[in-house]
């Protein structure tokens, strides 16, 4: 049987990730662009940054996990690799050079990236720096694709002995998992780009492929969903308080106790809340899952281009300027996919899809692994 909850949970966190991006082009803690600023030096819609990011991401690896798991209980090693590298990989490097790098000049404009690169640097070098500031979102699949090859390697050594011993776990087991999952995001972590955390995310996509795949696991949390719901409410209530104001997305505070105790108890609680009460499907949900993924391939560049067009040419106060740039952000994503699905090579590059808009049209496209489920 398909687990609808696991697409709930895939959409619902990729429009999390969007309305995230909204708030993010304009907060005043960690302003990503030199010509495009904040309403004010404090604002209180900035709080939503802190509520969503330590958990958001950590979830969609787990999910990921899961997702591979279900999949390889039916493919080979060999085509799980094959599609994934299709999926995954051609996506986050053919995909960059062919769209990636209009990102990259957007993002170089608006951050004034430009203004410290010489005249006399080599066209080539400069277009290299423009595909490389254009990764933006696609470092997500990035390291999916090398977890997933890392999970392939380990699918031939670990033979179900593990993975049957993990589904023994109770729940207190389970909340204890969030101390390794805490000194995983204290290693690998690159100093430049910090949403490289490769030890905390690769924790949390083997913790989905090893613990949550299991059923019963997550039938287990749900039976102290709302407990868990109220625990991590007032975890992420307690993380606020004391982080408010602080760069929340390195080091120290994103790896700080409080905020990996509220991403844990956040990321079992939807866990929990979804599998026992929105394991369904629905027309919209339908719609949503299907294009979950070009929602979060697509959406950052129509929604720094529109930020970029209000700063130039408009004078409007916080609320519309945030309406608008949601819009063109949800808006110009799904254009962007429905066109791109329609052009065979374009697809395959920006996507990982080989097959025409037609059949997709009766398919979900899975965010966890770019990879296409038939109903």
């Amino acid at each position: 049987m398909r687990r609808h909850y696991l697409d709930n949970i895939r959409w619902m966190t990729v429009v999390a990730v969007v309305i995230y991006h909204v708030i993010f082009i304009y907060n005043a803690v960690m302003p990503p662009y030199k010509r495009i600023g904040a309403f004010a030096e404090t604002q209180t819609q900035d709080s939503v940054l802190y509520v969503l990011y330590p958990w958001f991401m950590i979830l969609l690896f787990i999910v990921a996990g899961i997702s591979s798991r279900c999949y390889l209980e039916t493919h080979s090693i060999r085509d799980f690799v094959r599609t994934r590298t299709r999926k995954l990989l051609v996506p986050s490097t053919i995909g960059l050079l062919l769209f990636g790098w209009l990102q990259g000049w957007l993002n170089m404009t608006l951050a004034g990236g430009f203004d410290g690169i010489p005249d006399t640097m080599p066209k080539v070098a400069v277009f290299a720096i423009m595909v490389a500031s254009g990764t933006g979102v696609l470092w997500f699949i990035q390291m999916l694709w090398l977890f997933s090859m890392l999970l392939a390697l380990v699918r031939k050594f670990e033979k179900g002995g593990l993975y049957r011993l993990c589904g023994k776990a109770n729940v207190f087991v389970l909340l204890l998992l969030g101390v390794p999952l805490y000194f995983s995001g204290l290693v690998l972590n690159t100093p430049v780009v910090p949403v490289y955390r490769f030890g905390i995310y690769a924790f949390a996509f083997f913790l989905g492929y090893f613990v949550f795949a299991h059923e019963n696991i997550i039938d287990r949390l749900g039976k102290i969903d709302i407990p868990l719901g109220i625990a991590a409410l007032m975890s992420g209530a307690l993380y606020l308080y004391l982080h408010y104001g602080d760069e929340y997305a390195v080091m120290p505070t994103v790896n700080s106790v409080s905020a990996v105790v509220y991403a844990w108890l956040a990321s079992l609680a939807i866990l929990a809340l979804m599998k026992r009460r929105y394991n369904c499907e629905s027309a919209f949900t339908s719609f949503m899952t299907k294009r979950s993924f070009g929602l979060y391939v697509f959406h950052y560049f129509p929604l720094t281009l529109a930020a970029w067009m209000l700063e130039l040419y408009a004078n409007v106060s916080a609320v519309p300027t945030y309406a608008i740039a949601a819009l063109s952000a949800f808006f110009g994503a799904f254009v962007l996919y429905e066109t791109v699905v329609r052009i065979p090579f374009v697809r395959w590059c920006l996507l990982g899809m080989k097959k025409s808009a037609k059949k997709i049209s009766g398919e979900k496209i899975n965010i966890e692994d770019n990879n296409l489920i038939t109903k």
